[in-house]
Protein backbone atom coordinates (compact mmCIF):
# COMPACT_ATOMS: atom_id res chain seq x y z
CA UNK A 1 0.00 0.00 0.00
CA UNK A 2 1.02 3.73 -1.02
CA UNK A 3 1.14 5.94 1.71
CA UNK A 4 -1.26 7.00 4.15
CA UNK A 5 -2.93 10.40 4.39
CA UNK A 6 -5.10 11.42 7.34
CA UNK A 7 -8.90 12.81 6.70
CA UNK A 8 -11.39 14.05 9.12
CA UNK A 9 -15.17 13.88 8.65
CA UNK A 10 -17.74 15.02 10.25
CA UNK A 11 -21.17 12.62 10.36
CA UNK A 12 -24.08 12.79 12.00
CA UNK A 13 -24.32 11.71 15.70
CA UNK A 14 -26.57 9.01 15.37
CA UNK A 15 -24.32 7.18 12.01
CA UNK A 16 -21.09 7.74 14.77
CA UNK A 17 -22.94 6.13 17.58
CA UNK A 18 -24.46 3.11 14.98
CA UNK A 19 -20.88 2.86 13.50
CA UNK A 20 -19.32 2.68 17.31
CA UNK A 21 -21.20 -0.59 17.64
CA UNK A 22 -21.25 -1.91 14.69
CA UNK A 23 -17.12 -1.73 13.73
CA UNK A 24 -14.53 -2.61 16.30
CA UNK A 25 -11.56 -0.12 17.56
CA UNK A 26 -8.72 -1.55 15.62
CA UNK A 27 -10.78 -2.25 12.71
CA UNK A 28 -12.36 1.68 11.95
CA UNK A 29 -9.59 3.15 9.45
CA UNK A 30 -9.66 0.13 7.70
CA UNK A 31 -13.72 0.05 7.60
CA UNK A 32 -13.70 3.70 6.78
CA UNK A 33 -10.50 3.49 4.08
CA UNK A 34 -12.77 0.25 2.04
CA UNK A 35 -15.89 2.55 2.32
CA UNK A 36 -13.86 5.47 0.59
CA UNK A 37 -12.75 2.52 -1.83
CA UNK A 38 -16.10 1.49 -2.54
CA UNK A 39 -17.81 4.61 -3.50
CA UNK A 40 -15.07 6.14 -5.72
CA UNK A 41 -14.84 2.52 -7.60
CA UNK A 42 -18.79 3.21 -8.48
CA UNK A 43 -17.68 6.99 -8.91
CA UNK A 44 -17.30 7.94 -12.27
CA UNK A 45 -14.02 9.70 -13.52
CA UNK A 46 -14.48 12.85 -15.11
CA UNK A 47 -12.36 12.69 -18.02
CA UNK A 48 -14.33 8.93 -18.56
CA UNK A 49 -17.55 11.25 -18.68
CA UNK A 50 -16.28 13.73 -21.01
CA UNK A 51 -15.14 10.97 -23.14
CA UNK A 52 -18.93 9.95 -22.83
CA UNK A 53 -20.50 13.00 -23.79
CA UNK A 54 -18.33 13.15 -26.65
CA UNK A 55 -19.29 10.12 -27.77
CA UNK A 56 -23.13 10.82 -27.47
CA UNK A 57 -22.62 14.46 -28.54
CA UNK A 58 -21.49 12.77 -32.11
CA UNK A 59 -24.38 10.41 -31.83
CA UNK A 60 -26.57 13.31 -31.81
CA UNK A 61 -24.80 14.52 -34.97
CA UNK A 62 -24.80 11.09 -37.01
CA UNK A 63 -28.80 10.42 -36.12
CA UNK A 64 -29.44 14.13 -37.08
CA UNK A 65 -27.98 13.24 -40.47
CA UNK A 66 -30.00 10.00 -40.66
CA UNK A 67 -33.07 12.25 -40.07
CA UNK A 68 -32.33 14.76 -42.64
CA UNK A 69 -31.89 11.99 -44.93
CA UNK A 70 -35.02 10.32 -44.06
CA UNK A 71 -37.29 13.20 -44.25
CA UNK A 72 -35.64 13.70 -47.89
CA UNK A 73 -36.82 10.11 -49.02
CA UNK A 74 -39.89 10.63 -47.35
CA UNK A 75 -40.65 12.89 -50.30
CA UNK A 76 -40.03 10.36 -52.65
CA UNK A 77 -41.53 7.47 -51.61
CA UNK A 78 -45.09 8.82 -51.44
CA UNK A 79 -47.37 7.69 -48.82
CA UNK A 80 -50.66 9.55 -48.70
CA UNK A 81 -50.76 9.31 -44.40
CA UNK A 82 -47.32 10.21 -44.57
CA UNK A 83 -46.84 13.47 -47.09
CA UNK A 84 -45.56 16.20 -45.41
CA UNK A 85 -46.68 19.49 -46.98
CA UNK A 86 -43.93 21.69 -45.37
CA UNK A 87 -41.35 19.59 -47.54
CA UNK A 88 -41.76 21.28 -50.72
CA UNK A 89 -41.51 24.96 -48.68
CA UNK A 90 -37.75 26.62 -48.97
CA UNK A 91 -38.50 29.38 -46.22
CA UNK A 92 -40.90 30.49 -43.61
CA UNK A 93 -42.83 32.59 -46.24
CA UNK A 94 -43.98 28.76 -48.23
CA UNK A 95 -45.11 27.54 -44.63
CA UNK A 96 -47.18 30.61 -43.91
CA UNK A 97 -48.84 29.98 -47.30
CA UNK A 98 -49.09 26.16 -46.81
CA UNK A 99 -50.26 26.73 -43.01
CA UNK A 100 -53.19 29.51 -44.13
CA UNK A 101 -54.20 27.25 -47.46
CA UNK A 102 -54.44 23.87 -44.73
CA UNK A 103 -56.61 26.60 -42.19
CA UNK A 104 -58.99 28.09 -44.72
CA UNK A 105 -59.46 25.15 -47.01
CA UNK A 106 -58.17 27.38 -50.38
CA UNK A 107 -57.24 31.41 -51.02
CA UNK A 108 -56.95 33.18 -53.95
CA UNK A 109 -53.26 35.05 -54.97
CA UNK A 110 -55.40 38.49 -53.49
CA UNK A 111 -56.50 36.97 -50.20
CA UNK A 112 -53.16 35.14 -49.53
CA UNK A 113 -50.98 38.19 -50.22
CA UNK A 114 -52.99 40.57 -47.76
CA UNK A 115 -52.71 38.04 -45.04
CA UNK A 116 -48.88 37.48 -45.49
CA UNK A 117 -48.46 41.31 -45.77
CA UNK A 118 -46.28 40.87 -49.77
CA UNK A 119 -47.23 41.02 -53.23
CA UNK A 120 -49.72 38.96 -54.92
CA UNK A 121 -46.77 38.03 -58.17
CA UNK A 122 -44.39 36.77 -55.03
CA UNK A 123 -47.63 34.49 -54.08
CA UNK A 124 -48.42 33.57 -57.15
CA UNK A 125 -44.70 32.17 -58.13
CA UNK A 126 -44.40 30.45 -54.83
CA UNK A 127 -48.00 28.54 -55.35
CA UNK A 128 -46.62 27.45 -59.18
CA UNK A 129 -43.33 26.65 -57.64
CA UNK A 130 -45.05 24.15 -55.03
CA UNK A 131 -46.82 23.03 -57.24
CA UNK A 132 -44.62 22.19 -60.08
CA UNK A 133 -41.86 20.42 -57.30
CA UNK A 134 -44.76 18.75 -56.01
CA UNK A 135 -45.97 17.31 -59.17
CA UNK A 136 -42.01 16.51 -60.20
CA UNK A 137 -41.85 14.28 -56.64
CA UNK A 138 -44.87 13.26 -55.94
CA UNK A 139 -46.39 12.72 -59.65
CA UNK A 140 -49.29 14.60 -58.12
CA UNK A 141 -49.25 18.03 -57.41
CA UNK A 142 -50.29 19.09 -53.63
CA UNK A 143 -51.28 22.66 -54.44
CA UNK A 144 -53.87 23.34 -57.65
CA UNK A 145 -55.30 26.08 -59.14
CA UNK A 146 -59.17 25.60 -59.73
CA UNK A 147 -60.67 28.91 -61.90
CA UNK A 148 -64.41 28.45 -61.34
CA UNK A 149 -66.23 28.86 -58.17
CA UNK A 150 -65.53 25.78 -55.10
CA UNK A 151 -66.91 26.84 -51.02
CA UNK A 152 -67.68 30.68 -52.41
CA UNK A 153 -64.56 31.51 -54.14
CA UNK A 154 -63.80 32.36 -57.43
CA UNK A 155 -60.26 31.54 -59.34
CA UNK A 156 -58.46 30.38 -56.08
CA UNK A 157 -55.47 28.31 -54.92
CA UNK A 158 -56.84 24.78 -53.12
CA UNK A 159 -54.68 22.32 -51.39
CA UNK A 160 -55.29 18.81 -52.74
CA UNK A 161 -58.22 17.10 -50.98
CA UNK A 162 -57.04 13.84 -49.96
CA UNK A 163 -53.78 15.63 -48.48
CA UNK A 164 -55.57 17.83 -46.68
CA UNK A 165 -57.86 15.00 -44.62
CA UNK A 166 -54.89 12.98 -43.82
CA UNK A 167 -52.82 16.18 -42.40
CA UNK A 168 -53.02 16.84 -38.51
CA UNK A 169 -52.66 20.08 -37.55
CA UNK A 170 -49.71 22.05 -38.85
CA UNK A 171 -48.68 23.65 -35.04
CA UNK A 172 -48.10 19.62 -34.24
CA UNK A 173 -46.55 19.19 -37.17
CA UNK A 174 -42.90 20.06 -37.52
CA UNK A 175 -40.92 20.62 -41.00
CA UNK A 176 -38.23 18.66 -42.59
Amino acid sequence: MSKLSTISAKIPDDIYREFKLRVSVGKRSAFIRDAIFEKLQKTPRPEKLLEVEDRVRRLEVGLSEIKKSLTKLEVLTFDRDQINLYAFCIDTLDQKIVDYLLHSNGATTSELAGKLNTNRWLVLNRLRRIQKTSAEQLGKAVVQYYSGIKRGKKRAWWLEEELVESQQSPSLQQGP
